[in-house]
């Protein structure tokens, strides 16, 4: 029943789809799964210079010598999430087909890592 109703096989109910338009390809100057691996790279030296630093503070230094002044800092739970989430964050950043979504992918990598960071300093 193709031709009946109308003119070229179109039924009245059907409508056709709007074509979709593809993600937006990589411009040769987009280089943000470059700096995705960069910063993931550099967050494992970060990390451990920002733990040198806080096992080289005076309070971390009577905590691990005479048991005192030990202060707990922010929560261990809060490094892990933000650990996990950066590496996520990173997945993200590299393997996206979209430029948007690697952008957004960096920048809460970024964040993450930097709240990991923070989560170690608070520690001295």
């Amino acid at each position: 029943m193709r031709g009946v109703g109308r003119p070229g096989g179109m039924e009245p109910w059907i409508h056709p789809l709007p074509p979709h338009s593809p993600a937006r390809p990589a411009s040769p100057t987009d280089r943000t799964r470059l700096w995705a691996a960069l910063t993931a790279l550099l967050f494992v030296p970060a990390a451990a210079t920002v733990g040198l630093l806080t096992l080289t503070s005076e309070r971390a230094g009577r905590c691990m010598t005479y048991g005192e002044q030990c202060a707990h800092g922010l929560p261990r739970w809060l490094f892990e999430w933000s650990a996990g989430v950066g590496a996520a964050a990173f997945l993200l950043a590299v393997a996206a087909p979209a430029v948007r979504a690697r952008q957004a992918g960096l920048a809460v990598q970024i964040l993450a890592e930097g709240t990991a960071l923070a989560v170690i300093l608070s520690h001295a």
